[in-house]
């Protein structure tokens, strides 16, 4: 086992991971920019580097710092969390090149899935079902048109090297290709340094499901059920359930084994999260993620598998925590990402929180790093804090959220509390009807709260 982690991150999660390092009984260093001098994970760390100025790429990003804390306090692990450096394969090869192990998956994994169309045909080799779509990049020239006729419009240009909805146009008839297509190489580009565009179907009402899997990097690898992510907003998640109200134990079972097998095959270590689109019965593969999610309490509450933990005994060596058939889904989880942002317009609130009241009682989860009296910067995310909840059945599950809810304080800055507060009691939402553009419907609709098919 290591002796001493360094966390190369903020917020909840860089709390998160020092929480699961003293269950361990594994020594802690924290790194910070400048303005997260006071933050909770800080001040709880064995140690802690001031590693910059508060801009991300001066500081948390900045790979000479990380290695120069490593050294001056001798941790022989990196734990990167998720955002900044978890899913960049060249930092985990200089950390080896250092004789620093990185808590995480192989760099080639890393440099594999974050190729989406490498990720692609990966999948399809392996068994995994995929979106019909084209078989690598397209351009203007090539007969992209041939490629959409034969998938069948409406159809989704997407970047190669995109991410959190940037580089993705839909093109509903053949008239809308040459424009789709050019608009989202040239977004693309700018966001990514990457042009590369891909065609896929576009699902017209589907689910966003992804299946955890936990790997030991020598051919062992399990799957621990589904979360439910199809309430999103400009393709960021907003509130997360698992199990899906819609997927019977037989097709969760069936599409784990074949996200287990396959990660099995690839030897694939540490935790990931294979996200699919699923409509009418049919999965489709749309990426891997290979890092925590920031989801990933779901998943604990209803297994009852501590994947921060495991993360870091699989990285030193260790054995998986249990079989696939000792794994049970017990009862239901629902997360929601309380940020520090208008309800209605999602702009950015930083600032002092002036009242704090975390909720409590039977199955209330909280991962937090705010105190009453902390100043939330305006450089990073705007996240306050997750709460998870968690029922025998998803309607208690619901009714313990919604009492929760209206517990919890934050005064000084402004949430989206009122947004979850609201959803909490629509009707869609209770019976569990809801899909993947149903949120940005429902905002649209403004105050007469009319409910989107």
């Amino acid at each position: 086992m290591f002796d001493k982690i360094l966390i190369a991150n903020r917020g909840e999660i860089a709390l998160r991971v020092l929480r699961a390092c003293k269950e361990l009984g594994i020594s802690t260093v924290a790194v910070h920019s400048t303005a997260d001098a006071n933050a909770m994970h800080v001040r709880l760390a064995d140690e802690s580097v001031c590693i910059g100025p508060p801009p991300s790429k001066d500081s948390y990003l900045n790979v000479p710092a990380l290695l120069a804390a490593c050294e001056i306090t001798g941790a022989d692990a990196v734990h990167p969390g998720y955002g900044f450096l978890s899913e960049n394969a060249r930092f985990a090869e200089i950390l080896a090149d250092h004789n620093l192990q990185f808590i995480g998956p192989k760099a080639e994994h890393i440099r594999l899935m974050g190729d989406k169309i490498e990720a692609k045909k990966t999948a399809k080799r392996l068994g995994i079902p995929v979106v019909p779509g084209s078989d690598g990049a397209v351009s203007e020239g090539d007969d992209a048109m041939a490629i959409a006729r034969s998938i069948g419009f409406p159809v989704l240009v997407k970047a190669a090297a995109g991410g959190g909805g940037r580089g993705m146009k839909v093109a509903h008839t053949e008239a809308d290709l040459l424009l789709a297509l050019s608009t989202a190489s040239n977004e693309a580009k700018a966001a990514f340094g990457d042009g590369s565009v891909y065609l896929e179907k576009y699902l017209g009402k589907p689910r966003h499901i992804e299946i955890q899997i936990l790997g030991d990097g020598r051919g062992g690898a399990i799957h621990l059920g589904e979360r439910d992510c199809s309430l999103q907003r400009r393709h960021q998640k907003v509130w997360e359930e698992g199990p899906s109200p819609i997927l019977s134990p037989q097709a969760r079972n069936k599409i784990g084994e074949i996200c287990a097998k396959a990660m099995r095959e690839m030897q694939y270590l540490g935790v990931g999260t294979i996200e699919f689109l699923y409509e009418d019965g049919e999965f489709y593969f749309i990426e891997m993620n290979t890092r925590i999610q920031v989801e990933h309490p779901v998943t604990e509450m209803i297994t009852g598998i501590d994947l921060v933990l495991e993360q870091i005994r699989v990285a030193a060596g260790g054995e998986l925590p249990c079989t696939q058939d000792e794994i049970n889904i017990n009862g239901h989880a629902i997360e929601c990402r309380i940020n520090a942002e208008n309800p209605v317009t999602f702009r950015p609130s930083p600032g002092k929180i002036t009242q704090y009241h975390p909720p409590g009682g039977l199955g209330v989860r909280i991962d937090s790093a705010v105190y009453q009296g902390y100043n939330i910067p305006p450089y990073y995310d705007s996240l306050v804090g997750k709460l998870i909840v968690h029922g025998k059945t998803r309607g208690e599950c619901l009714m313990r959220l919604r009492r929760a809810l209206d517990e919890v304080v934050v005064d000084g800055v402004e949430t989206t509390l009122p947004l979850f507060r609201a959803l909490v009691r629509e009707p869609n939402i209770i019976d569990g009807d809801y899909h993947i553009h149903w949120l940005e419907h429902y905002l649209a609709s403004g105050d007469d709260k009319s409910r989107p098919g």
